[in-house]
């Protein structure tokens, strides 16, 4: 069952690194999955944003963040864009 949110923050949605080995995943309702490579959900967790500062905690509790500037997510070290799907690509 897919769920639908309301007011979805802007910066939902689907980050990648450049090489598109690293995958965060930031879900409408507050929560994130990251992919490392060939494995899916190597971290999951919550996210919480505040101007364009974001704060994660994992379901371990290991703590990280990061900024959002100028469209770009900067986070330990990594820098992640946008993933923007073409219309109309089969995938």
């Amino acid at each position: 069952m897919k769920r639908e949110y309301a007011n979805p923050h802007p910066y939902a949605g689907m980050w990648v690194t450049a090489d598109g080995f690293i995958r965060h995943e930031l879900l409408a309702n507050g929560r994130y999955d990251e992919a490392r490579g060939n494995h899916k959900s190597a971290y999951q967790g919550r996210y919480m944003v505040t101007g364009n500062h974001i704060e994660y905690i994992d379901d371990t509790g290991f703590t990280a963040d990061g900024d959002f500037i100028k469209g770009v997510l900067y986070h330990a070290g990594m820098v992640l864009y946008r993933e923007v799907l073409m219309e109309g690509r089969n995938e």
